[in-house]
């Protein structure tokens, strides 16, 4: 049986370890709320969400990544509920040359990898949503909508209502 082959969502001949900005998302398995503490318990927005064990889990690392790859800063981030946002950074040389760097897919590969290991099963969604950070305009927006995240949780796309924390 021929199954359709899945269409890539990165951009076709661009080098993902090319100095530059990324805007990363990643989703766990079916969207499923594990992340933060207490989601859905009330009904006002959180001002200061509480992470779970497994949030902290990914929050610290994603702290680690600099650790691992000295070419790659994360310049900012946030976990929501049931996703996580990266402004990732992939740097140069004070002379502006490019660094030894992995590609995006790599750093998020890892990330998931780390995470799966320490918690003992896999609570992430195969694939992630890239985006290429083309100017400063386009940095400013990202940086504030990871800012603004958590505060809009109700209105953000991966917003569930029914919330099934169980795998």
């Amino acid at each position: 049986m021929d199954f359709p082959k899945r269409k890539s969502p990165r951009l076709p001949f661009y080098d993902y370890s090319a100095p530059g900005a990324y805007f990363i998302t990643i989703c766990t398995h079916n969207r499923k709320c594990i992340l933060w503490d207490g989601v859905g318990a009330s009904i006002a927005r959180p001002q200061s969400p509480q992470l779970s064990s497994w949030g902290m889990v990914v929050d610290q690392a994603i702290r680690k990544i600099e650790d691992h790859y000295p070419a790659v800063s994360v310049d900012h981030y946030v976990v929501m509920p049931n996703h996580v946002h990266l402004l990732l950074q992939i740097n140069t040389d004070p002379d502006g040359r490019a660094l030894l760097a992995p590609t995006v897919s790599r750093v998020v590969q890892q990330l998931k990898g780390v995470v799966t290991k320490h918690i003992g099963h896999c609570i992430w969604q195969k694939l992630f949503h890239d985006h290429v950070i083309r100017n400063e305009k386009d940095y400013s927006k990202i940086w504030e909508y990871i800012d603004n995240n958590p505060a809009r949780w109700q209105e953000d796309c991966f917003y569930e209502k029914e919330q099934n924390p169980i795998l």
